[in-house]
């Protein structure tokens, strides 16, 4: 199976870059595994969001939408869980 890119929003890179570094560096690392299976076990599709899925960090959520024609996972936002759906 080829991996997929895994890409990010303006946004989503600097809510990353604005964690503390072992925070963010577990969070790369969870990234980096989306490249190989971007529907993680944990990983939930949110409702009411065509192509959106979240998948948990630790106390942070990552959400992003996967476009499976162009292998693609695209990382639209890192949060807090309390912010995350806000």
């Amino acid at each position: 199976m080829a991996e997929y890119r895994v890409i990010f929003t303006r946004s989503a890179r600097k809510e990353l870059e604005s964690l503390p570094r072992p925070t963010a560096d577990r969070i790369v690392a969870m990234l980096e595994g989306l490249a190989a299976k971007p529907r993680p076990v944990g990983a939930r599709k949110l409702r009411g969001a065509v192509d959106l899925w979240r998948v948990r960090a630790g106390d942070y959520r990552v959400v992003y939408a996967i476009n499976d024609t162009q292998q693609i996972a695209d990382v639209r936002v890192v949060r807090h869980r309390k912010d995350a759906y806000r």
